[in-house]
């Protein structure tokens, strides 16, 4: 569901790789802090992070999509780009959704009687769902790579770090010290923000793709590296004349 046939494949397969080890290193950080640091885990600020993350998305990614998109304009036409954008929006739509369901479904079994059992069995699996879900769209972001490659990158970024500046202004630290708690904190955009440059810069060295650049225009063929020229050898006086045997 959250990774169609539409949205393209990954052009830097080690890139992906380094984005999966992140997104599970943050998750098993996230709650190993909120189980054994805050003492038992901190079920009620999970779910209000889950709405905060989607509350994120839901009005910083069409900012920051319009924001390229004023900026693409000038240099070719943007309404080709709508139905790829569309698609993306409905994929973002589709995943709000699904986590604001998930929470509601948490909250009715937390005060149901005789159905929570089953209410806490559908909030279950929706939560590994959702689980996957993000799993999926912290490649691709959403499909927003099928308008232009350096979108996910730059929205992964923008995110990251709107998420971590509230838990530093109020000085939110989840009962860490001051040096772990701020390096939890900004452990994620930190992280997001070095892979997000390293994908931007394969992307502008080896396939020619620059974010500033209208995604209509077709990239200019990266030059192969000359080849190496051969060894100097200098050359070689001729062999003297060797007498004859005896």
């Amino acid at each position: 569901m959250f990774h169609p046939a539409w949205i393209p494949p990954a052009l830097d397969p080690d890139v992906e790789k380094l984005k999966r080890v992140r997104i599970i290193a943050g998750t098993v950080a996230a709650v190993g802090v909120y189980t054994f640091v805050q003492g038992g885990f901190a079920f009620d600020e999970m779910l209000e992070n889950m709405l905060t993350a989607s509350v994120v998305l839901l009005f910083v990614t069409p900012l920051t999509v319009g924001a390229m998109l004023y900026r693409w304009r000038r240099t070719g036409p943007v309404r080709e780009l709508r139905q790829p954008l569309l698609r993306s929006m409905q994929l973002l739509l589709a995943f709000v959704g699904t986590i604001v369901g998930t929470v509601v479904l948490w909250k009715l079994a937390a005060g149901s009687g005789l159905l929570v059992l089953l209410l806490g069995l559908a909030a279950l699996w929706l939560t590994v769902f959702v689980g996957y879900g993000a799993y999926l769209v912290s490649g691709n972001f959403f499909g927003t790579a099928v308008v232009h490659r350096c979108l996910p990158p730059l929205l992964a970024t923008v995110t990251s770090w709107l998420m971590a500046l509230p838990d530093l202004a109020t000085g939110d630290l989840h009962g860490l010290s001051l040096t772990l708690g701020v390096l939890f904190v900004l452990g994620a955009p930190v992280t997001v923000t070095g892979i997000s440059l390293l994908e931007m810069g394969r992307l502008r060295s080896r396939h020619g793709i620059r974010l500033d650049t209208h995604p209509a225009v077709r990239p200019r063929p990266v030059p192969p590296m000359p080849a190496a020229p051969p060894p100097y050898i200098p050359p070689q006086p001729p062999h003297a004349p060797q007498p004859p045997h005896a």
